[in-house]
This record gives C-alpha cells, structure tokens and sequence, in this order.
C-alpha cells in the first residue's frame, strides 16, 4: 500500500498523457483525488495504490519522464 503524489505544473500541455498512463495502470490504483489549482495553472494528484516496487517503478517513471510533471512515491 502507498501514496504517489503528482504535480502536474503544465495542466494544459501534460494533463491528458497523466491521465492516460494512470488508466494504464489502472490494476493498481485503488482512489485518486485530483485538486485543480487553476490560479497557478497546475494539478495537484494523490493516488492510492497496491502494489509491487516493480509497479510503482514502472508508474514513477513514466510520469517522471515529463517535463512539468513532478512525482513522489511513499510505500508502506
């Protein structure tokens, strides 16, 4: 079980390939909470997960990859 936080710093650019690499990884998400903070132009992400090192690795990285995104895992 654990938290990833995602920053999301340019909705308009990165907001849809988020949301498609989430769905992709659908099977391990259990609740996401989603805070738009339009005033600043970002996204604030928190999602529940279940899941392998292996598969938060896989979930980090692909969001890590773009430019405005910034993402943190912590698994207990």
């Amino acid at each position: 079980m654990g938290v990833v936080s995602i920053i999301v710093g340019n909705r308009e650019k990165d907001a849809g390939t988020v949301n498609d690499i989430l769905s992709r990884h659908g099977e391990i998400i259990l609740a996401r909470m989603g805070l738009p903070c339009r005033e600043r132009g970002l996204s604030v992400i928190a999602v529940i997960i279940e899941a392998t090192t292996d598969q938060v690795g896989a979930l980090t990285g692909q969001l890590g990859r773009l430019a405005s995104v910034k993402v943190k895992a912590s698994v207990v």
